[in-house]
């Protein structure tokens, strides 16, 4: 089929009885890229191809999301220990046993739980705009959950999300569209297209649990890991968005280092998806930490 990503080739692997949906292209050493919320692989439409010279850029779309099958069972199916091996698995079969890997979003909690549970297999770890999910609920007080009211809503465990958001998808996932990034981000084709992605009920209900899983799977997971005195010991890249005016209820800097020994941070301008506000810098950022 053609390709949303200019220059990559689409394919699907079947990885542990799912098949996901694939862009690939590019040679040199592999780089996993993995999208967030409410996205697909065509996060990385202008990044992906600014790094296919040098790497082996491979851009799935996650378990439950885009065009990838939707994991059968409870919310624990999501859980991104589960996704990141499945991640791991994905790569092995395309031939990758070590890998660089940089998420956006939900794929950078899955980016992190795979550096964690798999240190053998990442060589350089990049998170662009999270924090890890245990440290995300922990910052949340106050006012902070009106601008995190989705965590809430899509981890109720029970359909209502399901039931609300399919009265009108395109409203509900547009509205994070809107809001989290500047004016101009997305052009027409483009909103439409991760718009698209997201009206399947299907779609949505595995969006919801995929946040049901962070409030009740993760956010333990994580607890456990920073008890037990777990690190990344994969050098990594932890990228934010400028707050501007905004003050936020946590310091991502002293979040990252607790967690990285070897972290570099960059803070940069353009909201929520930096990747497509800022992809000249995201991808200079993602050359320098493996070179």
């Amino acid at each position: 089929m053609p390709s949303t990503i200019s220059g990559f080739d689409e394919h699907t692997v079947r990885v542990d009885g799912l098949d996901l949906h694939v862009a690939s292209g590019g040679e040199g050493p592999p780089l996993l890229l993995l999208h967030g919320f409410p996205q697909t692989h065509l996060t990385w439409r202008h990044v992906a191809p600014a790094l296919a010279d040098r790497f082996r850029v491979i851009c799935p779309d996650l378990p439950g999301y885009g065009a990838s099958a939707k994991p059968e069972g409870g919310h624990e199916q999501y859980a991104k220990r589960v996704t990141a091996a499945a991640m791991v698995a994905l790569m092995r079969q395309l031939g990758h046993e070590r890998f660089s890997l940089v998420g956006h979003d939900r794929g950078a909690l899955v980016a992190f739980r795979a550096a964690l549970d798999h240190p053998d297999a990442i060589d350089h770890l990049g998170v662009i705009d999270v924090i890890p999910t245990v440290d995300m609920w922990e910052s949340l007080a106050g006012v902070g959950g009106v601008f995190g009211f989705h965590l809430y809503f899509l981890a109720q465990l029970n359909d209502l999300p399901e039931r609300m958001i399919g009265a009108d998808p395109d409203t509900f996932f547009g509205h994070f569209l809107d809001a989290w990034a500047e004016a101009g981000t997305f052009d027409d084709e483009v909103r439409e297209a991760y718009l698209a992605a997201t009206r399947d009920p299907e779609t949505i209900h595995a969006i919801c649990q995929d946040y049901r899983a962070s409030a009740f799977a993760d956010a333990a997971h994580d607890s456990e890991d920073r008890q037990a005195g777990r690190r990344i010991k994969a050098p990594t890249l932890a990228i934010w968005q400028d707050p501007g005016d905004m003050v936020p209820p946590f310091d991502p800097s002293a979040v990252w280092h607790d967690w990285a020994p070897d972290v570099r941070t960059l803070m940069l301008p353009g909201g929520h998806f930096l990747p497509e506000t800022q992809p000249a810098a995201v991808a200079a950022a993602i050359r320098n930490l493996i070179s």
